[in-house]
């Protein structure tokens, strides 16, 4: 007989024998934390990955780094994304719409978004961009860099303001923000299309397995994400999530079940959760944890992800 990874309680004991992380016994109810809050931080940083199944990542040696900060934090377990391919589970992320499902799409966005409603509440924001060709890029798909990986780069507030055109920047800004304590309200990282597991390393998506790409992306992550949060910034009073955008060939609620992991300063350590949750769900949490009173087109009538936080 197969054994089930989706269900949490399977979960937590495969990651007590595999080593990653106490999360055995410590699964949710399935409440959704409904009486619950989410705790305000200073800073929400949010890791988009590719294309991978719940099955392939959670409790396997693909991603052994990821599943080691399980332990450190939470697993929304059901967490799943909302739509085939891509770009509507960026939109998603970000204006609480799925906007369209033309990965070549090229044109504005002027729904209400995120970078809309972190303005409005005096809030900073970035796009850390692996791979961007120039700060403040707003053009189509260059070598390594996706631009549909880059919502904000749509949006009408950010096309129509070289203020918030200079948020996009350089991943490599990151490491100096960090270095001169100046991270931003909200992160939005995105690694470039070898290092977030979408294409193998010699840029095609046939040439290796999905186990490989999943590697690559977890020894980034471990490079990379470790820095951030190891940060005194970011330990004081930060809040990290890594998901993935889909499944790998999963349709089940749209966009398949795909691994989400919470970390940060208020996250329970250790801890499944039950519930079932999508983007939308993410959405309203980053702008809530920041203290930001609209979210973006009903989003927070979504399954809210307060169970993670003490």
């Amino acid at each position: 007989m197969p054994i089930n990874l989706r269900c949490p309680l399977v979960v937590a004991l495969l990651c007590s024998l595999l080593g990653c992380g106490g999360v055995s016994g410590n699964v949710g109810n399935g409440s959704g934390g409904a009486s619950a809050t989410v705790p305000q931080v200073q800073h929400v940083a949010i890791v988009v990955l590719e294309n991978a199944n719940y099955v392939d990542v959670i409790g396997t040696s693909n991603m052994p780094y990821l599943n080691s900060l399980l332990s450190k934090g939470s697993l929304a377990s059901r967490y799943y994304a909302n739509s085939h391919p891509s770009i509507p589970n960026y939109f998603m992320m970000t204006t609480g719409q799925a906007i369209t499902n033309d990965d070549g799409f090229s044109g504005v966005v002027s729904t209400d978004n995120v970078a809309r409603e972190l303005v409005a509440s005096k809030k900073s924001w970035k796009v850390y961009a692996e791979s961007i060709p120039s700060p403040g890029y707003l053009g189509s798909d260059q070598s390594l860099y996706l631009r549909r990986h880059n919502p904000f780069s749509y949006f009408s507030d950010v096309q129509q303001s070289s203020t918030q055109t200079s948020n996009i920047v350089p991943f490599t800004q990151l490491h100096a923000d960090l270095s001169s304590s100046s991270l931003p309200n909200f992160l939005w990282i995105v690694p470039n299309s070898i290092d977030d597991a979408h294409y193998c390393t010699d840029g095609t998506t046939t040439s290796c397995s999905l186990s490989s790409r999943s590697q690559t992306a977890d020894q980034w992550l471990q490079n990379n994400i470790a820095p951030l949060l190891s940060s005194s910034d970011f330990q004081q009073s930060g809040l990290l999530v890594i998901t993935f955008d889909e499944s790998a060939d999963d349709i089940t609620n749209g966009g398949g079940h795909v691994a989400t992991v919470l970390l940060g300063t208020h996250v329970k350590s250790g801890y499944v959760g039950n519930t079932s949750y999508d983007h939308r769900s993410l959405l309203s949490l980053s702008m809530k944890a920041l203290g930001v009173p609209n979210i973006p087109n009903g989003a927070d009538a979504a399954p809210q992800m307060t169970e993670f936080f003490q």
